[in-house]
């Protein structure tokens, strides 16, 4: 086996370990972290609280990846049907919205109902931006007042800034008779593009990465500041070297190019210009244990500072002390359209104001767990300088025989499991090269 080096231990430098494994042999991870796993990390506390590095569930349809997930838990994992609502205004809304407009003020729905009409007739051309995508498929009323506003605090830009790359089976586009219906009635059917998940019965969502890092080997503590594809070396802060035979990196791509000695400066400016979130997640653990119904809520009003909330103790029971709820919710920014401003914990204070504002912790709520933690890369913002500087960027990185995977190597929009089979997919690559020069 040749020498090839993973950058990074999170789901996709786990999955090229994993397949790599197969061939027989353990390729070496690099990770600059002092714990493995990267955004799949899950963090236990001393008050007995477990929280994951954002909410993290698997709803992969994938027999296989099922079953290598089952057994790195040894079978014991919750099966849960996703429950999901929305907050507007004061309102509860069942998820998604479009198909659930009877609890929505009468005037409001009238006028929704009617632009969605319209759009049923109308023939309307390949959209260039996500506004024009979401005016097209629900009217402007509907795509202002609820995808639109929830986009910009999800994305950080505004829709008119955004491709449609992103969309796949992520907004529910429904047909008239069930807007109709769902303008008339409660019970309506269950159309989220997640309708049952996995999730491990202990450990939080980390202890689904057991089988994989037992097929590796992780080298912690290592931040890489420069590599050499010409001369096949890697160099890391603490002064060593090593020799390489091939690089399998699921770094993000603006953070891989500059270590890169040989990247041109219109790669490095490509690079520079692919834009991600930063998400704090405040996490929160309250002594009650009815705090929600639902595993995660969308809110949509700009002056609550919470973008999404999702809530650990329905994933499983272990999460929390016996008695007990907990929240994590998510707040987004960006360094290129929305700069964070301010320290992490400074937010907990306004999430809890939110969370009291819309009736879901009350007054007398003891809180007996609270943090906030910044996750520097959150989620690619699919604007529309993305697709030709990612271009740019890939194929810098295949001329030069570096192989990318996962959401930040790809610069998608991957899922645990997307994320997995990618760095599967960079791994055979990799394979595939070596026994052409072989």
């Amino acid at each position: 086996m040749t020498r090839i080096a993973i950058l990074g231990s999170g789901m996709a430098g786990l999955g090229a370990a994993h397949r790599i494994g197969e061939e027989g042999a353990k390729a070496t991870s690099y990770d600059k972290a002092e714990r493995p796993g990267g955004h799949t990390i899950s963090y236990r506390h001393e008050s007995g609280f477990i929280f994951d590095d954002g909410p993290h569930i698997s709803f992969t349809k994938d027999v296989r990846l099922q079953e290598l997930l089952a057994a790195s838990v040894n079978g014991e994992f919750e099966v849960l049907q996703a429950r999901v609502n929305n907050f507007w205004r004061g309102h509860w809304i069942k998820h998604p919205a479009q198909c659930n407009l009877s609890s929505l003020p009468a005037e409001l729905t009238a006028r929704i109902l009617s632009e969605f009409v319209v759009t049923q007739q109308e023939e309307t051309g390949a959209p260039d931006t996500y506004e024009q995508w979401l005016i097209a498929s629900y009217g402007r009323t509907f795509a202002e007042t609820f995808p639109m506003e929830y986009g910009e605090k999800y994305h950080t830009a505004h829709a008119s800034k955004m491709s449609t790359d992103w969309l796949g089976p992520r907004l529910y586009r429904p047909d008239l008779e069930e807007v109709l219906q769902g303008a008339i009635a409660e019970d309506t059917a269950d159309v989220h593009y997640v309708d049952h998940f996995r999730y491990p019965s202990h450990g939080g969502f980390e202890s689904y990465l057991r089988l994989f890092l037992d097929q590796a080997i992780v080298e912690l503590g290592r931040e890489v500041v420069r590599i050499d594809p010409v001369g096949k070396h890697i160099d890391f802060a603490d002064g060593s070297r090593i020799s390489v035979d091939a690089v399998i990196s699921s770094l993000p791509l603006p953070t891989l190019v500059p270590m890169i000695e040989s990247a041109p400066e219109d790669v490095r400016s490509a690079a520079a210009r692919l834009a991600c979130t930063q998400c704090v997640t405040v996490n929160l653990g309250v002594n009650r244990d009815d705090l929600s119904e639902n595993h995660w809520t969308y809110f949509y009003d700009r002056d609550f500072t919470v973008t999404r909330l999702s809530f650990p103790h329905l994933f499983s029971p272990h999460n929390v002390p016996a008695g007990c709820s907990s929240v994590q919710a998510e707040v987004y920014f960006s360094s290129k359209y929305r700069p964070l401003t301010c320290r992490p914990d400074e937010l907990i204070a306004p999430v809890i104001g939110d969370l009291r504002r819309c009736g879901l912790l009350r007054e007398n709520d003891e809180i007996l767990h609270r943090d906030a933690r910044l996750i520097p890369f959150g989620n690619v913002i699919f604007d529309l300088e993305r697709r030709d500087a990612l271009a740019i960027v890939h194929g810098f990185l295949d001329d030069v025989g570096i192989a990318y995977c996962g959401r930040y190597g790809e610069w998608g929009y991957q899922w645990t499991d997307e994320a997995f089979v990618s760095g599967e997919d960079a791994a055979q690559r990799v394979l595939d090269g070596q026994r052409l020069r072989s």
